[in-house]
C-alpha cells in the first residue's frame, strides 16, 4: 500500500502533531527567563527616535526648502538690495541662527545678520561642480557644528550674490520627558548636539552625579554603536516583508545601573516617501538617538516552575487516549475487515467472518458472513437471501472522529479561554503612559510648527503679489500652489470679501472683521472640515491671501507606529483631523478622552501641559493622552489638542505575551484536529461509509454493480476483494442456472 494512504499515517501524524504540540507547550507557557527590559519598552524607545529624526530631518529640509524658494522667488524679480534681502527673510521666517549675502566676484560681505558666519571653507568645490551649492556641515571655532545652506542671488548690474543662511544641528526642540537624553549623531559615532542631560553642578549628591557620569558613558559608546547600525542599507536592515520608517532604526540595551537599564533608541535621517525625490537632511549621514533608563525587571518567576509541564502532560494523556479511541474503533476493525474480505476472496470459506461489534464496520462484517454463506459455506445458505440483520449495526465511525475531537478540545478550549487571561488589573509600566504623553506632545508640537510654517509661506508669497498684474497675480499663486502641496487652494480676498485672484479649488469665506486670527477652521455641517490660514497683503490694506490646507497634509502628520489612533480636536473636543479616517467634527470615541482634553488646556503655571492616562474600563486596559498647542506662533492660540490613545492589549509586555501564547496553542490544537480528523474522515470515513452500502447491497443479491477502489489502502483493498466476490458469485449463478437446463435432455428416457 502506499506510504500515505490508509488510516495509520493520519493516527501517527496525529501522534506526531500531539507530541510537538505538547513540547511547544512546555517551553511557551513554562518557566522562562523574563526580559530584563519588556519589548513594548524597548520598541517605544525606537519609535521615540523615529518620531525625533522625523521632526530633524523635516526642520533641516524645511529651512533648506524656504531658502531655495526665497532666492527663486527674488530671482524671478527686480535685484533686491542685500540688506532688504536678509530683512525680509528675517520678518518671514525666523529659523536661521545667522545669514549672509556675498559678493561671488570678491567675496566682500554685502549684508548680515545673527550669528557670525565663518567663511573659510566657501571655495571652488562648494561653488561649482555636480555637488554645487550643497548643504554642509561645518565647524565653527566654538565647536559648534553648523548646517550652512546656499543660493545664488541675481544681483544688480548683472553681478551674482550668494545668500548663505547657517542652521543649527541641536536635538529637535521636543519634550524629552522625565529621565530620558536624546543626541543628534555624525556618521563615525562622534555626538554633534545633546539635551536632557542634567548639569552636574545642579544636582545635590555625589551620588547622583555618579549616575550622570554613568549615562552620558552608555551615550557615548550606545551612539557609537548606532551609528555603525545606521550604516546599514534600509531595506536589508529590516526583516523581509516589513515596513514602517523608511531609514535604519533600532534598539540596544546598555549596562545597568543603581537597578536601572540604559535603553537606546536609534534612527537615522530619512525622506518620509523616498520615492517622491531626495532629501538633504537624509544625505546627511545624521542619526537620533534617545536613551532612557529603565527599572529592570525580575528575570524568573518561580510560580510557573511546572506549569508548562503540567499543561503539556494534560495534552499528552488526552492525546494517548485519543489516539487509542481511534485504534480500537476504527483502525483495528478496519484492519480486520481487509483480512477477512481477503480470505473470502481466496475461497476460504470454512471459518466464519469475525463481525466487529459496532458501526460501518460491523455492517460489513456482517454483510461479508452472508456472503460466505452465499459462496457455500459452512452453515451457509444457498437458497433465497436472508433478511438483512439489525439492530447492533446502527451508529458510524464519524462517532468516534466526534469523541476524539471533544478529547481533545477539552485541552484546546481550556488553555485558549481560561488559561493565562488577563483584566483590567495587569500591571503596565509607567515608561508606556510617558512616552504615549510625550510622543503625542511631539505630534503636537510638529502640528503646530507646520501651521505655522504654512502661515509663514503666504506671509514670504504675499510680498512678491503685485496685484496690479492680475496675470502676473495668478501665476505667482499657481507656481506656489504647485511647490507647495499642503495647499488644496490659494487665493487673495479684498476688503470687503470678494476674490481677487484664485489658485486651486473654489474659495471658502474669509472676513478679518469676524474672525481676525491668521489660522481658522470652518466647514461645520461640511463633509470635511476648511483649515484656512491667511496673511495680509504688504502695502494692500484689508486685502489677505489665504491659503486653504488640505486635510490629508494634516492627516499624514498624525499617522505613528505605536501610538495608535491620533487626532486633533478643537476646543469643544470635536474632530478636525485623524490618522485613521473620521467624520468631520465628530466627537471622541470614549468617555474619558473628552476630559482628558479638558485637563491638557488648563493653564497650569505658564499655559496647557500635556497629560497621559490610563483608563481602565472592565477588562480592556487603554493607554491616552493629550497634548495641546503650545509655544510660538499663529498656531499656537488656536485651542487645538491632538489627542491619542491605544489599546493597552497590543504592548509586547509579559502578560499579554503569556496570554498570546496560550490563545495560539489552543489555535494551534484546534489546526491539529481539523487537520488530522479531516484527512481520516475524507480518505477512511466517508469511503467506509460507502463501502458499508455496497456491500449490503451485495449481500442483497445486486451482482450487477461493479466495485471500484477510490484509494489504494486498507478500504480500497476491502472493495478490490468485494469485487472478486462479485465475480464469484455471478459465476457461481450461472453456474446454478446451467445444472437444469443440463439435466432436461434426459428426463423420462431409457
Amino acid at each position: 500500500m502506499p506510504l500515505l494512504g490508509g488510516i495509520r499515517p493520519p493516527i501517527a501524524l496525529l501522534c506526531v502533531l500531539i507530541l510537538a504540540l505538547a513540547g511547544l507547550t512546555a517551553k511557551v507557557l513554562g518557566p522562562g527567563a523574563e526580559p530584563v527590559v519588556p519589548k513594548a519598552v524597548l520598541s517605544s524607545q525606537q519609535h521615540f527616535a523615529e518620531d525625533g529624526a522625523i521632526a530633524l530631518r523635516a526642520s533641516i529640509d524645511e529651512r533648506v526648502t524656504d531658502l531655495e524658494r526665497t532666492a527663486t522667488a527674488l530671482n524671478s524679480g527686480k535685484p533686491a538690495d542685500p540688506e532688504r534681502v536678509l530683512s525680509d527673510l528675517s520678518k518671514a521666517y525666523q529659523k536661521w541662527t545667522g545669514t549672509t549675502v556675498l559678493d561671488l566676484a570678491d567675496g566682500k560681505v554685502l549684508a548680515a545678520r545673527g550669528e557670525r558666519i565663518p567663511l573659510a571653507w566657501v571655495d571652488k568645490d562648494v561653488l561649482t561642480g555636480d555637488e554645487a551649492l550643497t548643504p554642509r556641515m561645518v565647524r565653527l571655532d566654538t565647536g559648534d557644528v553648523r548646517l550652512m545652506t546656499m543660493a545664488v542671488l541675481e544681483g544688480k548690474q548683472g553681478a551674482q550674490h550668494l545668500l548663505v543662511a547657517s542652521n543649527s544641528l541641536s536635538v529637535p526642540p521636543i519634550n524629552l520627558g522625565p529621565f530620558r537624553s536624546m543626541a543628534v549623531v555624525a556618521r563615525g559615532g562622534e555626538i554633534l548636539a545633546t539635551a536632557g542631560f542634567e548639569q552636574s553642578e545642579a544636582l545635590n549628591s555625589d551620588a547622583e552625579r555618579k549616575e550622570l557620569t554613568f549615562l552620558q558613558k552608555q551615550m557615548t559608546r550606545l551612539s557609537d554603536q548606532s551609528a555603525e547600525e545606521t550604516e546599514q542599507n534600509p531595506v536589508s536592515a529590516r526583516e523581509p516583508g516589513s515596513r514602517g520608517y523608511p531609514g535604519v532604526s533600532g534598539t540596544l540595551v546598555g549596562g545597568g545601573y543603581n537597578g536601572r537599564v540604559a535603553t537606546v533608541g536609534y534612527a537615522s535621517l530619512a525622506a518620509s516617501d523616498p520615492e517622491d525625490g531626495e532629501s538633504v537632511a537624509a544625505g546627511l549621514g545624521l542619526t537620533v538617538v534617545s536613551l532612557l533608563p529603565v527599572v529592570q525587571q525580575t528575570l524568573t518567576d518561580d510560580s510557573r516552575q511546572l506549569f508548562g509541564l503540567l499543561a503539556a502532560g494534560a495534552l499528552v494523556l488526552l492525546g494517548l487516549l485519543a489516539v487509542a479511541v481511534l485504534w480500537m474503533t476504527v483502525q483495528r476493525p478496519l484492519l480486520g475487515l481487509f483480512l477477512e474480505s481477503r480470505r473470502l476472496a481466496r475461497g476460504d470459506l470454512v471459518r466464519p467472518v469475525t463481525v466487529p461489534r459496532w458501526g460501518e464496520a460491523a455492517r460489513i462484517g456482517a454483510a461479508l458472513e452472508r456472503i460466505r454463506g452465499q459462496l457455500g459455506g459452512p452453515h451457509g445458505s444457498d437458497g433465497p437471501v436472508g433478511a438483512r440483520p439489525a439492530g447492533r449495526f446502527r451508529g458510524g465511525a464519524r462517532g468516534p472522529l466526534a469523541l476524539t475531537a471533544v478529547l481533545l478540545l477539552l485541552w484546546c478550549v481550556p488553555v485558549g479561554l481560561l488559561l493565562n487571561r488577563t483584566d483590567g488589573t495587569v500591571s503596565i509600566p509607567a515608561v508606556m503612559v510617558n512616552d504615549q504623553r510625550d510622543r503625542t506632545d511631539l505630534v503636537a508640537d510638529r502640528a503646530r510648527r507646520a501651521l505655522n510654517e504654512a502661515q509663514a509661506d503666504l506671509v514670504s508669497t504675499s510680498r512678491l503679489l503685485d496685484l496690479d498684474d492680475p496675470a502676473g497675480t495668478e501665476t505667482v499663486l499657481k507656481s506656489a500652489l504647485r511647490e507647495h502641496t499642503r495647499y488644496q487652494a490659494l487665493y487673495v480676498v479684498g476688503a470687503t470679501g470678494d476674490i481677487v485672484a484664485r489658485a486651486g479649488g473654489d474659495p471658502h469665506p474669509w472676513s478679518t472683521e469676524k474672525d481676525p486670527s491668521l489660522v481658522r477652521v470652518s466647514g461645520q455641517g461640511e463633509k470635511r472640515p476648511v483649515v484656512q490660514a491667511g496673511a495680509p497683503v504688504p502695502e494692500r490694506k484689508g486685502m489677505t491671501l489665504v491659503g486653504e490646507v488640505r486635510v490629508e497634509f494634516l492627516n499624514s502628520l498624525l499617522k505613528r507606529p505605536g501610538l495608535g489612533e491620533v487626532r486633533i480636536v478643537n476646543a469643544d473636543a470635536r474632530t478636525l483631523a485623524g490618522s485613521d479616517g473620521f467624520r468631520a467634527f465628530e466627537g471622541l470615541p470614549e468617555d474619558a478622552l473628552p476630559d482628558l482634553v479638558r485637563a491638557a488646556n488648563v493653564r497650569v503655571g505658564a499655559g496647557p501641559l500635556e497629560n497621559g492616562l490610563l483608563i481602565r474600563d472592565g477588562g480592556a486596559v487603554t493607554v491616552a493622552a493629550a497634548a495641546p498647542f503650545t509655544g510660538g506662533g499663529v498656531a499656537a492660540d488656536l485651542g487645538w489638542t491632538v489627542v491619542s490613545w491605544q489599546d493597552a492589549g497590543r504592548f509586547e509586555i509579559t502578560a499579554y505575551e503569556r496570554e498570546d501564547r496560550s490563545v495560539l496553542a489552543s489555535l494551534l490544537g484546534i489546526a491539529l484536529i481539523v487537520v488530522c480528523l479531516g484527512w481520516i474522515h475524507l480518505v477512511v470515513v466517508r469511503p467506509l461509509r460507502a463501502l458499508a452500502a455496497a456491500a449490503e447491497k451485495l449481500a442483497d443479491g445486486d451482482l450487477k454493480t461493479v466495485h471500484y477502489p477510490r484509494y489504494q489502502d486498507e478500504v480500497g483493498a476491502v472493495v478490490r476483494s468485494l469485487e472478486l466476490i462479485r465475480q464469484q458469485l455471478q459465476a457461481r449463478r450461472q453456474t446454478q442456472a446451467r445444472r437444469p437446463a443440463e439435466s432436461r435432455p434426459g428426463a423420462g428416457g431409457r
